[in-house]
């Protein structure tokens, strides 16, 4: 049947715009959030680890009301947007005593993965007040690391969803299109690593990173529902050489263009960064190049 437009990859037909029409007619009181509830529930339109895509039912919803296709309920409360309203972390002292040591002398590292915990305010804390980005909440899916030398916090890695197009990043893997968007979602983005300012360890880092690529991937699956098989981060070269990514044997692939997403131009605006990778699997171009299933 002939589509009426596409949304985020998927094709409405005008048989799935009279199937909204009737979901209306026979919730007539409901309101556009109760109503893409149930159009998720009906369509079994889900995330991997089962959550309805309500978000993304709902701006469907939207642009179909916009483009004329269904009338929707009057808006009944305008929703806040946190993001916006969101508040900076607050400050959250701990010990700033200077470590210098041997690897091995602050062995065994504890590594706590603190999101939704009562230790995350103490993770965003730590970012505000010592990466040079400050903190920024994740939106998507996304992981926090607190890693403990005894009881103190020494440094703290961020993950989060990858972004969905990098050209240097979808060459080395070699997927069609289809499969990008697919699969994108098998990756996972280190949005930020910060080890304290106090601390003096030599390897730490790279020791950190060998151990990420091992918990990464079984905690992604236990909150999420599905597997990762490649990790992937910025560099600034400006600010950073990379050492302890490249001591940890992850790859470079290439830079980014400086233009981020959607830009409406082809100039750069942003800064020039390196792109590094790390399979977690041999086989990790096989699996994301799928598209069936």
């Amino acid at each position: 049947m002939e589509a009426k437009l596409a949304y985020r990859h998927r094709l409405i037909t005008a048989a799935d715009v009279a199937f909204i029409q009737q979901l209306m007619v026979a919730h007539p009181t409901a309101s556009r959030r109760e109503l893409s509830k149930l159009l998720c529930q009906a369509w079994n339109w889900v995330q991997p680890n089962g959550t309805l895509r309500d978000m993304v039912c709902r701006g469907l919803m939207l642009k179909l009301h916009r483009e004329g296709l269904i009338e929707l309920p009057p808006v009944r409360q305008i929703p806040r947007n946190p993001l916006v309203e969101r508040k900076q972390p607050a400050v959250v002292a701990v010990d700033a005593q200077p470590l210098s040591a041997k690897l091995s002398e602050i062995q065994p590292l504890e590594f706590r993965q603190v999101r939704r915990t009562p230790e995350e305010g103490v993770f965003n804390s730590l970012l505000q007040q010592y990466h040079y980005l400050g903190y920024s909440q994740p939106v998507g899916e996304h992981l926090k690391y607190l890693v403990y030398a005894g009881t103190r916090p020494i440094a703290c890695v961020a993950w989060s969803s990858a972004p969905r197009h990098l050209g240097s990043r979808d060459r080395f893997i070699g997927w069609s299109a289809v499969a990008r968007r697919r699969n994108v979602r098998l990756l996972a983005y280190n949005t930020r690593f910060l080890i304290l300012p106090w601390i003096a360890v030599k390897h730490l880092a790279s020791h950190i990173l060998g151990r990420m690529a091992k918990l990464v991937p079984a905690d992604w699956s236990a909150l999420y529902g599905h597997p990762v098989y490649f990790l992937e981060t910025f560099v600034d070269p400006q600010r950073f050489r990379g050492t302890c990514y490249r001591a940890a044997n992850w790859v470079l692939l290439g830079r980014t263009t400086g233009r981020g997403n959607n830009a409406p131009t082809k100039k750069a605006t942003l800064p020039i960064k390196e792109v590094l990778g790390y399979p977690l699997r041999r086989d990790f171009r096989q699996r994301l190049a799928e598209i069936g299933g």
